[in-house]
């Protein structure tokens, strides 16, 4: 038996969760039994969309809810301490806790590509395949990036560059994130909230909501439109944050051919290995860096998340246990 302490929800939100929604608890994990391996995490994600599971979670959506009572989940990076693969490090999605007893196939043993474990919770993946995969930037292109200073943004202006694109200009509503955007992240404007530029042939958006309706209006013949994320609803106080309804002209979208790609953590799977590869090469040559934030303890964890949610942080938010 194995004691462990994890973040257990108290109670679902009204509103955007604070600290006082959430507690440290000790549990007794049992051995692991045939098939399950025993992993003792060492980093855990904070992402903000956990928000939604607090509301029930989306139906499609390959992660569930979250009950009062519950803990939560992430993505974590662990070594099995017991079980098939001891001594492995190995990424699952029972983060937010110390110990965890995975299913050795919901595990995904880590290659060693990548110079730091820690890269794997970046969320790099779901940039490169937006990219790569989804618009398939061209030399030159205009790219607009909402949200440009989260986990996704933070690295999406980055990979456009050493992808080809032309111009890359984000937004943030936040003067100190404009100036790190510009000067660290490879932006070349930033824009407040709800702003597009003249002419987008791509578009990433992390935000939804009046960004989108915009950036339809200022898009150029044939763009792409790659949409990851729905910020301006998982992070509204006043709304649960499981629906994002946006109004878009549809005429817009038919005159100018613009293509509307939804893409799912499903769709970026397929590109991991060359993900890695390519980050790998980026980072030894100091083409990109990982913007994140690395906080100690996992009682510090229900303040890193509301710190992110109340957007003080640039780039990912990593607990170290």
């Amino acid at each position: 038996m194995t004691n462990s302490r994890e973040v257990r929800l108290t109670a679902i939100p009204d509103g955007l969760p604070t600290p006082d929604h959430f507690t440290i608890a000790e549990t007794t994990l049992p051995a692991p039994g045939e098939g399950e391996v025993l992993v003792r995490n060492r980093y855990f994600q904070v992402f903000p969309a956990v928000r939604t599971l607090f509301g029930g979670g989306v139906e499609g959506a390959p992660f569930p809810g979250i009950k009062a009572g519950e803990p939560l989940i992430g993505v974590a990076i662990g070594e099995v301490v017991d079980g098939p693969l001891q001594g492995t490090l190995v990424s699952h999605w029972q983060g937010w806790r110390e110990y965890a007893v995975v299913p050795a196939e919901q595990t995904t043993a880590l290659s060693d590509v990548l110079p730091d474990p820690i890269l794997h919770l970046s969320q790099g993946l779901t940039a490169y395949t937006a990219f790569a995969r989804g618009a398939e930037i061209r030399k030159g292109d205009t790219v607009f990036i909402s949200g440009g200073a989260g986990g996704v943004g933070s690295l999406a202006a980055q990979y456009a560059k050493q992808l080809g694109a032309g111009r890359v200009v984000g937004s943030t509503g936040s003067a100190w994130k404009a100036e790190r955007m510009r000067t660290e992240l490879g932006y070349d404007d930033v824009l407040p909230r709800g702003e597009a530029p003249d002419g987008i042939d791509v578009f990433l958006d992390n935000v939804g909501g009046e960004q989108l309706t915009t950036a339809v209006t200022k898009a150029n013949d044939s763009a792409r439109f790659v949409l990851v994320g729905a910020l301006s609803s998982q992070l509204a106080p006043d709304h649960a944050g499981i629906t994002a309804f946006t109004e878009v002209d549809l005429l817009q979208l038919i005159t100018k051919r613009i293509t509307v790609r939804g893409l799912s953590p499903k769709d970026c799977w397929p590109a991991q290995a060359e993900w890695e590869q390519r980050f790998s090469e980026w980072l030894r040559a100091g083409e990109v860096s990982f913007p994140h934030t690395k906080i100690s303890g996992i009682e510090n964890a229900p303040r890193a998340l509301h710190e992110l949610l109340t957007g003080q942080h640039v780039g990912s938010v990593v607990v170290e246990l």
